[in-house]
């Protein structure tokens, strides 16, 4: 159904091909899985098959790529519409219309097809996608997650043969996820049809795949095979492969099904112990102290100092100055009732992680935090302040916001003016946000323009410009949104020091090994209200849709095991006291 003949792909002023030597084909009826570190070419390799590249984006694509015989050098991408369905990393990029049932029409209006066809299938698509109560609803009063599944649905509705999807579980609650993927996996078993997705969440995905395709790095030829013969070499595994490898299974893992019938042996050599504290991020590089105006730096301890060698949800609750606090929060938007009587208190050195459903209102909490949106009822204070009240130059100082879409943020021509208008905006120093730049994105170079960025860089480039001001509040939106082990790791080790170093970190996250590795609390919203408010081991673990991998594993009464690091060092130190 997809084939690539010796594909390469070069961008004008590129130092090296997007990619090169690509010969591999995706037969009928598959779902092929594209991994990879982010910045590598997996979402060039995908708009190879749907035409964009390239028609759409420049460059110069040589060999040939075919889909359903048709080569997408001849045919751009609307001649290449009634086969291709595709949906890319923003799906606001993908809207056309006003409403959420205009727009799931849309496709098969541009089609022809009949309108008795049009409507059996938008009830068909509502359905399947949990999308009927949205149906009337503006594009604009939908959460990211529910923009992500009318993109995904949008695209369904025509049938197309081939489904080319770029992180679509990406800013999905774990509920969503699993039922969107179950749609893609009936759709390629009841219907034939052929799906490449790129995703960087592998734990929630690698088990639907029939064939998995990995870039090692930029201009490397793709690996391929089954799920477990590349999860056994690829160097971005998810937690249950990483678990597998440190517990020597042979074969490894692909879901907590597979690793629960192998890990009777691990839960009793774990019995006697009890889950470490040691940060599985400790001895990686953390960045320099940040400029602030007060305390003067004499006075602050160093950054890496504060890195202690402790897990961050395993210590004592922060009992620094209060950084934020809510009370009574009501907010209206429309007829939807966002938020409804939220009581939140977060302190200084303390990491909060909101999660819930896809539109439970963990994005208008953040907006009223910032200042963004004014409450219907209830009030809102930063640092003893209502943050509505502050002058600009003084709340980027006070509390600063990563959204969901970072380049809301990014608005210069490239990486370094970026950089330097970040740096006179918080009043830094010259060369503060670069050096952020470097720990988050290291090897990107200053004339990069942000729209040449992945998805997930953008998203490191946007956190290190709000990073520059050192606000003592911070405030995430989806912060792995598009992001690689690798880089999920980097930034919970700048994370993990700026609480150390007494920031009050807040982020909304459906990543649910996120909210394990790096929350002190976790709180959970449902239809605006808060349900459920305490110690991260406490909630995830109760809870069977946000509890990370090696928590559902590993569940036996009296321990708590959230991460593989955790299980790597009690292993080691179980190791050490037998010799």
């Amino acid at each position: 159904m997809i084939r690539f003949d010796n594909v390469s792909v070069t961008y004008a002023e590129a130092a090296a091909p997007a990619l090169a030597g690509v010969d591999l084909s995706v037969p009928e009826g598959e779902l092929a899985l594209l991994v990879g570190p982010s910045g590598v070419g997996k979402s060039t390799l995908l708009g190879t098959v749907s035409g964009l590249v390239p028609h759409f984006t420049g460059g110069t694509l040589g060999g040939r790529v075919t889909v359903a015989g048709r080569d997408t050098r001849l045919h751009k991408p609307r001649e290449l519409a009634d086969v291709v369905g595709t949906v890319g990393q923003d799906p606001l990029a993908h809207f056309v219309t006003d409403t959420v049932e205009d727009e799931l029409a849309y496709g098969m209006e541009s089609l022809g097809l009949a309108p008795a066809v049009m409507r059996r299938r938008v009830e068909e698509t509502l359905d399947l996608l949990g999308l009927h109560e949205l149906r009337d609803r503006p594009l604009a009063t939908l959460s990211g997650g529910q923009r992500q599944r009318l993109a995904i649905g949008s695209v369904l509705t025509p049938h197309p043969r081939v489904l080319v999807l770029d992180e679509p579980t990406s800013a999905l609650d774990p509920g969503a996820a699993e039922e969107v993927l179950a749609v893609l996996r009936r759709l390629v078993d009841d219907l034939g049809t052929t799906v490449l997705m790129a995703e960087h969440r592998l734990e929630r995905v690698v088990q639907y795949a029939d064939r998995v395709l990995l870039i090692e790095a930029l201009g490397a030829r793709p690996v391929t095979g089954t799920p477990r013969e590349v999860m056994a070499v690829s160097p971005v595994v998810p937690p249950v492969v990483a678990l597998g490898r440190v517990a020597g299974w042979e074969p490894l893992p692909l879901s907590v099904r597979d690793a629960r019938r192998t890990a009777g042996e691990l839960r009793e050599r774990l019995s006697g112990l009890e889950p470490g504290t040691v940060d599985p991020h400790a001895g990686t590089p953390v960045p320099p102290p940040l400029p602030s105006p007060e305390p003067p730096r004499a006075a602050r301890p160093r950054l890496r100092d504060r890195v202690l060698r402790r897990r961050p949800g395993a210590d004592v609750a922060p009992t620094g100055a209060e950084a934020a606090r809510v009370r009574g929060l009501a907010v209206t938007r429309g007829a939807v009732r966002a938020l409804r009587g939220v009581e939140l208190t977060v302190r200084g050195g303390e990491t909060v992680a909101l999660m819930g459903r896809n539109g439970a209102g963990k994005s208008t909490l953040l907006s009223c935090l910032v200042g963004l949106l004014a409450p219907t009822a209830g009030s809102v204070t930063v640092g003893g302040e209502a943050p509505r009240a502050l002058a600009p130059a003084r709340l980027i100082r006070r509390v600063g916001l990563v959204p969901q879409e970072p380049r809301d943020l990014l608005y210069a021509d490239t990486v370094a003016a970026e950089c330097a208008a970040a740096d006179a905006d918080a009043g830094a120093a010259p060369g503060t946000c670069r050096a952020l730049v470097r720990e988050l994105l290291p090897g990107v170079p200053d004339a990069t323009h942000p729209r040449d960025l992945s998805e997930g860089q953008r998203l490191a480039l946007a956190l290190a410009v709000v990073l520059t001001a050192r606000p003592p509040l911070l405030l995430l939106d989806e912060p792995t949104r598009g992001l690689d082990y690798a880089a999920k790791a980097r930034l919970v080790g700048i994370l993990t020091g700026l609480a150390r170093a007494g920031h009050a970190i807040v982020l909304a996250t459906h990543d649910v090994e996120l909210a394990a590795e790096l929350a002190h609390r976790v709180v959970i919203l449902a239809e605006g209200e808060v349900v459920a408010d305490g110690p991260a081991a406490e909630v995830v673990v109760a809870s069977p849709l946000f509890a990370p991998q090696t928590a559902k594993i590993l569940a036996s009464p009296g321990a708590a095991w959230l991460t593989v690091g955790q299980v790597a060092e009690a292993l080691g130190a179980e190791g050490a006291g037998a010799r």
